[in-house]
């Protein structure tokens, strides 16, 4: 029970702090007609999957990525925390970082796939 609190308390944590200082200021940066200041993972998915921002809706997407680095985040560092070496800890970040990471924006493709959108 304890660790399913932590890892509810790093997403929410995560959450916040990615939705003020990500999403906000790509926000901003839209705002002012600045592509080139889109967050990797906006780029990732456009230049990866061939993601349509006009169809998805940037907005949108933004705070899906947010949510789903979120959670990578939250997974990550309780998987890590389960163990009590900081070695071990260290390599279990190292190792699965890429890995959840690439997994989880596959699911996001997958989802829009599903619903149409790209």
């Amino acid at each position: 029970m304890q660790e399913f609190v932590l890892f509810l308390l790093s997403y929410l944590f995560v959450f916040i702090v990615y939705e003020i200082f990500i999403v906000r200021r790509a926000i901003k940066n839209e705002k002012k007609k600045k592509e080139d200041k889109q967050p990797i993972e906006i780029k990732y998915l456009v230049n990866k999957y061939k993601f349509n921002l006009k169809k998805i809706g940037y907005h949108k997407l933004l705070h899906v990525v947010a949510l789903v680095s979120s959670f990578d985040i939250a997974f990550i560092v309780s998987l890590s925390l389960l163990t009590n070496s900081f070695l071990l800890q260290m390599l279990i970040i190292l190792v699965l970082v890429i890995p959840v990471i690439l997994i989880s924006y596959h699911l996001v493709y997958l989802i829009y796939k599903k619903r149409g959108l790209i």
